[in-house]
């Protein structure tokens, strides 16, 4: 990757942490820490990778991504914004009553492909999606990001079971591994580890990578766009709360809010880091 495309997509993904937490504070709730875990794999996707065109954000051959997790909707949200499917203005209607931008991400979104719920319930759609393009041979990929705490589900291992067996090659799943959930440390409240050892043995490819490296995250997608016969999973080891020094690893953001002091932290973060990359 040349270094001004790793230093675009770093930019984008702080852009991405600062809008959210724009929505999130006019909101007055919303999940800080996952929305924060993931901006660098929405970065990666949104503006390097998957084949889409905000100006016709139904056309038939696009990349589909389904967001698994998808009370994380503020940085969803705002990555649509940045990308241009909807005006950044809309988002400060986030959360609010008669709003299409609900805390789950909601399918009448511009850009969004399946409406959030309840956890691990995205995998499965994923693959029909990923089914259906391979069936009408449209050439589409299909990108699910999913919780680490949401492979608690059994459903997840019910659609890993059959994207195997059907040689789902055209679906990529991404494991947003930041090691915390709402109710604590995964170890402490049920343990999925070894996360990659276990889609090994449902018969995926797997791929280890840094979830923050945006590099990594792009050669990831590549060698798993590669591969044929089988769907692959990037098991991505993240930070709950990154980029922001008071939220990083805190259970509390899951989805608590900041006192006046940590949000005047975390916006001198992030606005010094911008600037860094802007410079």
């Amino acid at each position: 990757m040349k270094s001004e495309t790793k230093k675009e997509l770093n930019l984008w993904a702080n852009k991405i942490r600062k809008t959210a937490l724009e929505t999130i504070q006019t909101a007055g709730s919303g999940h800080i820490g996952g929305s924060f875990s993931m901006a660098e794999i929405l970065s990666v996707l949104y503006f390097d990778k998957m084949n889409i065109d905000p100006e016709n954000p139904d056309m038939e051959n696009r990349d589909r991504l389904v967001l698994s997790k998808g009370h994380c909707s503020p940085t969803m949200y705002a990555t649509l914004a940045l990308r241009g499917y909807f005006e950044k203005e809309h988002l400060s209607t986030f959360r609010k009553i008669d709003s299409d931008l609900s805390g789950h991400v909601e399918i009448h979104v511009p850009g969004v492909d399946m409406s959030g719920g309840s956890l691990g319930q995205g995998l499965s759609v994923a693959l029909g999606m990923a089914m259906y393009g391979k069936c009408k041979e449209l050439g589409y990929q299909v990108f699910c990001i999913m919780g680490d705490g949401e492979i608690q589900e059994g459903q997840i291992w019910e659609a890993a079971m059959a994207a195997a067996h059907y040689q789902a090659d055209n679906l990529i799943a991404f494991v947003d591994n930041n090691k915390l959930q709402l109710d604590g440390p995964l170890t402490e409240v049920m343990s999925p580890y070894p996360i990659g050892e276990k889609f090994k043995a449902f018969g995926w490819n797997v791929l280890e990578i840094d979830g923050h490296d945006v590099e990594q995250i792009a050669d990831a997608i590549e060698q798993a766009s590669a591969l044929k016969g089988k769907p692959s999973v990037i098991v991505a080891d993240t930070i709950k709360g990154k980029g922001v020094s008071v939220f990083e690893n805190q259970v509390r953001f899951h989805g608590g809010q900041p006192t006046k002091e940590e949000w005047e932290i975390a916006y001198t973060e992030l606005n010094d880091r911008i600037r860094e990359l802007e410079g």
